[in-house]
């Protein structure tokens, strides 16, 4: 037996089979000739053996070429990549000794993509970061503080197509000395609007950069990279859709046919009697159905988090990183770029796939609707985001009040042992439910898509909890078939006797009822207050200037905005299926919408008022028999 310092750096015994597990993997990935520094960087990962698209990617990579690698979500694409950029960084540097100069760029349509891509690049420079320096320049920071990080000269630099772009027209950041030009989720960056931005970095870019482009699907929008990028001829393509259809699937299929209502019903029934075990990823249509689901759930003792646009990128990122942390279990996630038909903007038109093509039918949506059911007006008309207009540039393009353009959830996040995808509503396409059920069984794990569709007859016949967008759930449904099917898996119908949940209804209908428009709204709200509240960088302005922090509070002490029943939080017995009694005795992981605890200041004072201390009160909210003091005031 060998010991080992672990990451606290306490010695722990490492067993054989580990140290042969270590020692196959350096052999493994050692055949690619990587430098010794990033072997040790993917022992401490634990990688036990390249993955296909590695394999395949790496070695093209190291031998200078243009690469074009597709190949589904979880496959390993960043570490494609990563490593023979760094092995070629390194070589560069031990060859000869030059000025610091930019030498990569790393192109990737959200910002939550991009702190991933930045916190892989430091795992894997961990032995290796006197020599190489990454920055990720999407960061929400003063613009000086951004400046005088890109003055270094770091060797790597990630951002969205937008901010390199305006960096390197401020010529804060120089791209004389470009070696590789990395394309991250390729086919997403144009959908996401940033086809002037990438025309715009095209023409400054020098000549004789290597390019490598990686994108789960193959579609146009690569075909206009490559002519933007690719100086060097056609890139080579690395396609594994045949290798990856051939595998057995470890991710597993079902659907539940149901009124718009007893969604709710469900998963409350899910998460209560804990029906699915570990983490959970729930997919909704926009924000306020984000909120709705929370509070109704909060109202059970069913705690959740939040994950939408609206929220600071600080905060979405930490929302990330607790769950794979694994301090809480349950995301609700709003994908609500998706509501109105495309990732990263605003639309007016939307695509639904209907029965009988392979392309997707482009069908008018009633923008006021839709505006109405995100609680937003002033949307901005533009082309669909899968043929982004030539004519319109990105800078006119502005998305929701509070919204964040470079948000995207389903696309490139690595949540990390995600047991379960709950598609509360439906996507919009069999595109995007493969993209959100690639959240789960990555990695080689199992996961379980389980999806909630409304069918045609029982469309808006609960209009408190329906949406425009279920009305083609069973269009999107027969495509989403189509889709998994082609995969070799079967979509099973959820086997659930909802007879055994009439005991609940009358709960769950009481609860619904109270998570109102209002109350979402407030939530909100709240939400963003906190936020507000928490930034590090509002304590100097907020010390300063203590009247805008009592204004920004005005709304602070209201009450939470769901009428609470405690009763709700606990389940008899008797309403329990055979069995189920073990299933309640266990919480979820909770991150709140508003502060746990307490103000013990006002608690004190409202303390005092009671019993008639401090100045005299007046109001007809006094109880004068509460108040009286026969002595006289001050006496006792």
């Amino acid at each position: 037996m060998k010991r080992k310092l672990n990451e606290n750096d306490v010695p722990e015994v490492i067993s054989e089979d580990t140290v042969k597990k270590q020692a196959s993997a350096k052999a493994a990935f050692g055949n690619f000739g990587i430098d010794s520094r990033l072997l040790q960087a993917v022992n401490r990962e634990k990688f036990s053996a390249p993955t296909p698209v590695q394999t395949k990617t790496i070695p093209l990579v190291l031998g200078g070429k243009d690469v074009l690698a597709r190949s589904k979500t979880g496959s390993g694409k960043t570490l494609a990549y990563i490593l023979p950029i760094l092995h070629s960084i390194l070589q560069r540097k031990a060859s000869y000794t030059s000025n610091k100069s930019t030498s990569v760029l790393i192109l990737v349509p959200t910002k939550e993509l991009a702190t991933q891509v930045t916190s892989a690049l430091r795992s894997f420079t961990t032995f290796c970061n006197k020599d190489i320096q990454s920055e990720n320049v999407t960061k929400k920071e003063d613009t000086a503080v951004t400046r005088a990080r890109l003055a270094e000269q770091p060797d790597i630099v990630v951002s969205t197509p937008s901010r390199a772009a305006q960096w390197v027209n401020s010529e804060a950041l120089k791209l004389e000395e470009l070696k590789h030009l990395v394309i991250d989720e390729a086919d997403l960056v144009l959908s996401y609007g940033y086809a002037d931005d990438l025309r715009s970095l095209s023409a400054v870019l020098p000549s004789g950069f290597q390019t490598t482009m990686l994108s789960a699907t193959l579609r146009t929008e690569t075909d206009t990279l490559t002519t933007l990028f690719c100086k060097n001829g056609t890139p080579t393509l690395v396609d594994l859709s045949a290798e990856e259809a051939a595998e057995k699937s470890k991710l597993s299929h079902y659907v539940v046919r149901t009124a718009e209502e007893d969604k709710f019903l469900l998963i409350y029934a899910i998460f209560k009697l804990q029906l699915i075990k570990g983490k959970v990823l729930v997919f909704v249509a926009d924000i306020d159905r984000c909120y709705r689901v929370k509070l109704f759930l909060e109202q059970f003792g069913i705690r959740s988090c939040v994950l939408n646009s609206e929220l600071p990128v600080n905060s979405r990122l930490h929302v990330v990183e607790e769950f794979n942390r694994g301090v809480y279990d349950i995301i609700i996630a709003a994908d609500e770029a998706e509501a109105v038909g495309a990732e990263g903007g605003a639309r007016k038109r939307r695509k639904v796939e209907r029965e009988g093509g392979e392309e997707d039918e482009e069908v008018e949506v009633n923008v006021a609707v839709v505006q109405h059911a995100s609680g937003e007006a002033g949307r901005n008309e533009e082309d669909d985001a899968d043929q982004p207009s030539e004519k319109q540039p990105r800078t006119n393009r502005k998305a929701r009040k509070g919204e964040d353009p470079e948000y995207g959830i389903s696309r490139g996040i690595d949540f990390r042992h995600v047991s379960c995808v709950l598609n509360f509503d439906l996507p919009i396409n069999a595109k995007s439910y493969t993209h959100r059920t690639g959240r789960t069984a990555r990695a080689g794990q199992t996961g379980m898509a389980l999806s909630f569709y409304v069918p045609q007859e029982l469309f808006r016949k609960h209009k408190p909890t329906s949406i425009p967008q279920s009305k083609d759930d069973e269009a999107v449904l027969r495509k989403v078939r189509e889709r998994v099917e082609k995969t070799g898996t079967e979509m099973k119908e959820w086997a659930f006797d909802m007879q055994k949940l009439e005991g609940f209804r009358y709960r769950f209908a009481d609860a619904l009822r109270n998570v109102t428009r209002i109350a979402v709204r407030e939530a909100r709200t709240r939400e963003l207050r906190n936020e507000l509240l928490q930034s590090e960088k509002l304590k100097r302005h907020f010390e300063e200037n203590p009247e805008d922090l009592k204004h920004l509070r005005h709304d602070g002490e209201l009450t939470h905005p769901v009428r609470q029943q405690q009763h709700l939080k606990h389940v008899p017995d008797y309403l329990l299926p055979e069995g189920g009694k073990t299933a309640v005795t266990k919480d979820v992981g909770f991150v709140g919408l508003g502060k746990d605890k307490e103000n013990r200041i006002r608690k004190a004072r409202a303390f005092n008022k009671g019993r008639g201390k401090g100045r005299m009160q007046k109001g007809k909210g006094l109880d004068p028999l509460k108040s009286l003091n026969v002595r006289g005031r001050g006496k006792k």
